[in-house]
C-alpha cells in the first residue's frame, strides 16, 4: 500500500483572498514504511510575502522570485502523488490551497482519499493538543530542526507521527542514515548477538553406554566412519 504524507506553506490563510502556495513537501510510503522517496519544491506565489506568513516559514518574496510558478511545477506534483492517500495535517487547509492552485493553473481537484492526522490524534487523544509539536512531544519524537514550519521538514516528523498514532514505527526495520553510515564505517560495531541457553542432553548416561558398545561392535572398519566423525565417550 502506498501513501503520500504532505504539507504546504502558503502566504497566508485564504485562496479566496489571495493567499497562493509556496512550498510543497511530499514523503513516500510503502506499506508505513518511510522509502526515502520524497517530491519537495519551491513555488513563486507572484505576489508580495505578508510578514505573519514570512514569520513562520521564513521563504522571503527576493527568495521566491526566480523559483518557478504552480502551472509549471503541477504536473510533477500530481504524477508523484498518482491516486494513492494523502496524509495531511489538518487536511481542510493544504487541500483547499492544492485544489485552488490547480483549477487556476486549469486541472481538475484532487480526488485522492484523505487522511487527516487532526481528526485522528483527536479520535486518539481527546482533549489534548494535537499540533504537530505538541503530537512530537505525546510521542517523543524529535522536532528540534524545526525552528520554522518547512513542508518536506513537517512531511517527515508527521510520517513519523501519523505512524505512532496508527499503531507505532517499525524502528527496527532499518538504520538511520546516520547510524548507517557509521557502521559501514566502522565507527560503529554491531550489536552481539546473545548465544541461546543450550538444550539439555536428550540421552541418559545409560543411552550414551549402549550406544558406545554398538559403535563398538561394529569395529573400525565400518562404512559410515568415511563420512561421520563420531566423538565416543566411553564410561568405566
Amino acid at each position: 500500500m502506498r501513501e503520500i504524507v504532505l504539507d504546504t506553506e502558503t502566504t497566508g490563510l485564504s485562496p479566496a483572498g489571495g493567499d497562493r502556495v509556496v512550498e510543497i513537501g511530499c514523503v513516500e510510503l510503502i506499506n508505513h514504511v518511510p522509502t526515502g522517496r520524497h517530491h519537495h519544491v519551491y513555488i513563486n506565489p507572484e505576489r508580495d510575502m505578508p510578514e505573519e506568513a514570512f514569520r513562520v516559514h521564513g521563504l522571503s518574496e527576493e527568495f521566491l522570485r526566480d523559483k518557478p510558478k504552480f502551472a509549471e511545477l503541477a504536473q510533477g506534483f500530481l504524477d508523484f502523488i498518482g491516486d494513492d492517500p494523502l496524509i495531511i495535517h489538518n487536511a481542510p487547509f493544504d487541500m483547499g490551497f492544492l485544489n485552488a492552485e490547480l483549477e487556476w493553473s486549469g486541472r481538475k481537484h484532487l480526488v485522492n482519499p484523505v487522511i487527516d492526522t487532526v481528526t485522528l490524534a483527536r479520535k486518539i487523544h481527546p482533549g489534548a493538543r494535537v499540533s504537530l509539536d505538541a503530537l512530537c512531544k505525546t510521542y517523543g519524537i524529535d522536532n528540534s530542526r524545526r525552528s520554522l514550519h518547512g513542508a518536506l521538514l513537517d512531511s517527515e516528523i508527521l510520517a513519523e507521527v501519523y505512524l505512532e498514532l496508527i499503531g507505532g514505527r517499525q524502528v527496527a526495520l532499518a538504520l538511520s542514515a546516520e547510524a548507517e553510515s557509521q557502521f559501514r564505517s566502522g565507527m560503529v560495531r554491531p550489536p552481539a548477538r546473545q548465544r541461546p541457553t543450550p538444550l539439555p542432553a536428550r540421552l541418559t548416561d545409560r543411552e550414551r553406554e549402549l550406544h558406545a558398545a554398538f559403535v563398538g561392535e561394529m569395529g573400525d572398519k565400518a562404512m559410515w566412519l568415511e563420512y561421520l566423525t563420531i566423538e565416543v565417550e566411553l564410561r568405566a
